[in-house]
């Protein structure tokens, strides 16, 4: 009541209050705003899927995927199995049938230059079957496998289609034995080892012995050919700490050869022998490593000749025996 005797009372009798016109309640806001992002969120969906909803998975695609699983399958138990080469090898055998089922088939292979070598190890050297077809013969990789034959320095293989195959090889030749660590070998003139030494074949070469001598040996020989007296009684040529040579001859006798000066030290032992018959003495060594002087090493039975030889040119002490 207020001073003129008048209640306070609210004009809407406790109903609640309408919003005015055209005014939405916070409420209702809220729940639009949520609406909406809802309806744009679906919106992006669609239009970012759309197109994987539409889109249709072509007929036989599951028959390609399980077929994709079985090769799988199949490869890795041919890997893990370890059947892998000779799986390949039946492959390139079926593309060399079929190629020479059409008319590519190897009919004539020409050789040229072998002289140890015969004609099939060099062509399973060449990996040239019967069932093998020009038109799949890798010629870059056949002439590699015959290189990688020590007998064969060089190799040339030429296609002429359809089935004519020409191959040409440059072999090495046996040069000297070389033996290392008490196992003997053929080798050719650059070293190169062509095969093991079964003690019959290649029996008249000489024989070098050390590390490096190998390649080495073209040049010692070489040199040793210009004094024959020397090199007809060469029995093995040592090379020593890879730095020097010794030449031991047919009768035993050592010839210790200096580093530096060798042609020298040579020219003097062709001297001596010369002059003093010293290559035909009773001797173990001759030392030729020092420039202004020759030692010599006398055999056990030479040794002990020459002292019983000084013993009697001493002359006897007074009151000895008559």
């Amino acid at each position: 009541m207020d001073g003129r005797r008048r209640l306070a009372e609210p004009v809407t009798d406790g109903a609640p209050t309408r919003p005015a016109a055209g005014t939405v309640p916070a409420s209702r806001r809220a729940r639009m705003g949520s609406n909406l992002g809802r309806t744009r969120f679906a919106r992006s969906l669609r239009r970012w899927f759309a197109p994987m909803l539409t889109w249709q998975i072509p007929r036989g695609v599951g028959i390609a995927a399980a077929m994709a699983f079985v090769l799988a399958s199949a490869a890795y138990g041919i890997i893990r199995g370890g059947h892998l080469p000779q799986v390949i090898a039946e492959l390139r055998d079926f593309r060399h049938t079929v190629a020479s089922a059409v008319g590519f088939r190897i009919t004539s292979v020409a050789l040229a230059g072998q002289r140890r070598l015969t004609r099939d190890e060099i062509l399973t050297a060449a990996g040239i079957t019967g069932r093998s077809s020009l038109l799949f013969l890798d010629a870059a990789e056949a002439r590699a496998r015959l290189k990688d034959n020590p007998w064969i320095a060089e190799a040339t293989i030429l296609k002429l289609y359809p089935g004519r195959l020409h191959i040409e090889v440059t072999e090495r030749d046996a040069f000297a034995l070389w033996q290392r660590d008490g196992n003997v070998e053929v080798i050719a003139d650059d070293g190169t080892v062509v095969e093991r030494f079964d003690g019959q074949h290649f029996a008249k070469l000489p024989l070098v012995v050390g590390v490096g001598a190998e390649t080495r040996a073209k040049d010692f020989l070489k040199l040793l050919d210009q004094y024959p007296v020397l090199r007809i009684q060469l029995h093995a040529a040592v090379l020593v700490a890879e730095r020097r040579w010794n030449v031991v001859l047919k009768n035993g006798i050592a010839v210790r050869l200096p580093e530096a000066g060798l042609e020298q030290a040579l020219e003097t032992l062709l001297r001596l022998d010369r002059d003093n018959k010293i290559l035909s003495r009773d001797l173990t060594a001759i030392d030729l490593r020092l420039a202004d002087r020759v030692t010599v090493q006398l055999s056990d039975e030479a040794a002990a000749a020459r002292i019983e030889a000084l013993r009697a040119k001493s002359p006897k002490k007074k009151g000895g025996a008559a």
